[in-house]
C-alpha cells in the first residue's frame, strides 16, 4: 500500500482537497503516519521542529492540499475575570513545563488530575471539557521545547524530576 507524502506547509492559503484531524501530540511531531477521513494513508514529513496548527495546509506530493484540523481533546480549563490572578496559575503551570493555551480570561492544558489538584489548591475552579488544544509555541519557538525540553535545566536555577 502506498502512502501519500505531505512534505511542506503552504504559506498562502488555497482550497483544501481534504482535511486531516489530529490531536496536539501528533501536531507536535514533524514526522507521523495518519489517515484521511476516507482511510487513505498519509505520511507527514516536515522539517524538524515544526508544530502544526489548526488551519495549516500541507502540500501532498501529488499536488493536493490537505488542511490540518485540531482535534477535540479532553482539556482542563481555568477561568478568571482577574488577569493578575490567572497569571499566578499560568506561572505555576509554566514552572512545570506544561504546554498551555492562553485566552483572554482562561487557561487550557491537556487534562491531568495532578495538575488540576494543584490549580484547585491555588484557589481556582477547573472544568474538564472537550475542545481543540492549541498551546503557545513558547520562547523556544519550536515543538521540541513543549515536549522534549530543548534547553538546559541548569540554566533556569531549579530542580525537578521528570
Amino acid at each position: 500500500m502506498s502512502i501519500t507524502r505531505l512534505t511542506s506547509k503552504l504559506s498562502t492559503p488555497r482550497k483544501a482537497d481534504a482535511r486531516l484531524v489530529l490531536p496536539f501530540e501528533s501536531r507536535n511531531r514533524s514526522r507521523l503516519r495518519a489517515e484521511l477521513p476516507g482511510g487513505e494513508a498519509v505520511g507527514v514529513m516536515l522539517e524538524r521542529g515544526q508544530m502544526l496548527r489548526g488551519g495549516d495546509q500541507l502540500l501532498a506530493e501529488d499536488g493536493r492540499v490537505i488542511e490540518i484540523v485540531a482535534a477535540d481533546e479532553i482539556v482542563s480549563v481555568v477561568r478568571s475575570a482577574e488577569g493578575s490572578s490567572l497569571l499566578r496559575a499560568a506561572y505555576h503551570l509554566g514552572n512545570r513545563h506544561v504546554p498551555l493555551q492562553i485566552g483572554a480570561d482562561w487557561l487550557r492544558y491537556l487534562h491531568d488530575h495532578v495538575l488540576d489538584d494543584m490549580v484547585i489548591g491555588l484557589g481556582f475552579e477547573v472544568r474538564v471539557e472537550r475542545a481543540p488544544f492549541e498551546p503557545e509555541a513558547g520562547a523556544y519557538s519550536n515543538a521540541s521545547a513543549a515536549q522534549g525540553h530543548a534547553h538546559a535545566h541548569d540554566a533556569h536555577g531549579h530542580h525537578h524530576d521528570h
